[in-house]
């Protein structure tokens, strides 16, 4: 359902973990976009890839002491088999990985991002 809204909006989807570097270091590009395009109907979610028993011992306290204002939301689907090829058939299930989609098509990264080249692949789908 993540992944099927049609709603007028776009989003950008980011899969992350806590435990991932490159996820933990891009966090602020994503931050900025939901700043920068919340009035654009632009919406960034967060999907945690944490393991479900550190939620409370990790993942809270990292969006509390990032300061986190995308929404989060917990994956804890353990069967990672199906759900990475719902996403997208050529994702590895390596992360970070990003969707981003509206109405007019999606796009998916298996990739960083820095902010200029996150901001331009959004820019593509509005």
């Amino acid at each position: 359902p993540l992944l099927e809204k049609n709603d007028g909006k776009t989003y950008v989807i980011n899969f992350w973990a806590t435990w991932c570097a490159p996820c933990v270091k891009e966090l602020p590009v994503f931050e900025k976009i939901n700043q920068e395009y919340a009035d654009k109907n632009v919406e960034v979610i967060l999907v945690s890839l944490d393991f479900p028993k550190q939620v409370d011992k990790k993942l809270i306290p990292f969006i509390n002491k990032k300061q986190l204002k995308s929404k989060v939301i917990l994956l804890n689907d353990v069967n990672e088999n199906i759900w990475i090829k719902a996403i997208d058939s050529t994702w590895s299930g390596a992360i970070p990985a990003t969707i981003i989609y509206n109405a007019k098509g999606k796009k998916f990264f298996e990739q960083s991002f820095e902010y200029e080249q996150l901001e331009k692949e959004l820019k593509s789908l509005l």
